[in-house]
């Protein structure tokens, strides 16, 4: 009862409230621009892996591995810390001198998209693989290329499919953005870290935390329950 009694949640409201609102933007945009790329990667990764190029289809089959074989907080900080040595190593072979740092939001906003798109991949992958083999060869039979085939008819289809994995990735990728405190990226939990260890308010700034998290994340997912009522009325 005493630890209720000290409890002071309208001095850490106020203090961490103005924080976290733009934190809330820090988040929105790394899962905006983490999640695009990862749709994009993820296409290609699905469409190299449906290829009759074997050698590609090892290939991805070998990055897909590595990916979803290490944690993602460690992905975040090996593309903070040492993609950019490493780009750096091999363009001083033709520009010695060449340093190349990365801005700590773009290599964690990279870092989700890698790591969410190799696992989006195979969600498309077996989306592709759904649609009936007939629908391809009618497009061709019509005259189009196979490409226009898989871009005109068989993706827009996957895409429906996909649609409520995509919900919850992109869900999972808000909540997943804390990962970003650990290479200084002023998103929530930093904020709510530091403050916490400035004030003490420990209950107080966490509980905030979380209720941040769930008003970014509850709404997400109703949209996501919407549009995939509308899908299912015009299918």
């Amino acid at each position: 009862m005493d630890i209720l009694k000290s409890l002071d949640f309208e001095t850490a409201f106020k203090d961490l409230y103005p924080e976290l609102i733009r934190a809330m933007g820090t988040v929105l945009g790394a899962t905006i621009c983490g999640f695009i790329l990862a749709l994009v990667l993820g296409t290609l990764i699905a469409l190299g892996r449906l290829s009759k190029l074997k050698w590609l289809n090892r290939l991805l089959v070998i990055f897909l591995e590595v990916i979803r074989g290490t944690p993602l907080l460690v992905q975040v900080v090996y593309m903070y810390y040492v993609v950019p040595l490493l780009i750096s190593l091999v363009v001083q072979f033709w520009n010695p001198g060449y340093q190349l740092n990365f801005n700590a939001f773009i290599a964690g906003t990279l870092a989700l998209g890698v790591n969410y798109g190799a696992y989006l991949s195979e969600v498309i992958r077996s989306a592709i693989t759904a649609i009936d083999r007939g629908q391809t060869e009618a497009a061709l039979a019509l005259g189009y290329t196979n490409k226009q085939a898989m871009w005109s008819i068989i993706i827009p289809q996957a895409s429906r499919i996909a649609l409520p994995t995509f919900g919850n990735y992109i869900i999972m990728m808000v909540k997943d953005t804390s990962l970003l405190a650990f290479i200084t990226v002023s998103e929530l939990l930093l904020r709510t870290q530091t403050y916490a260890s400035q004030t003490f308010l420990t209950i107080e700034s966490y509980t905030l935390l979380a209720i941040a998290y769930l008003i970014l994340s509850l709404p997400m997912a109703q949209i996501v329950r919407l549009m995939e009522r509308r899908l299912r009325r015009h299918v």
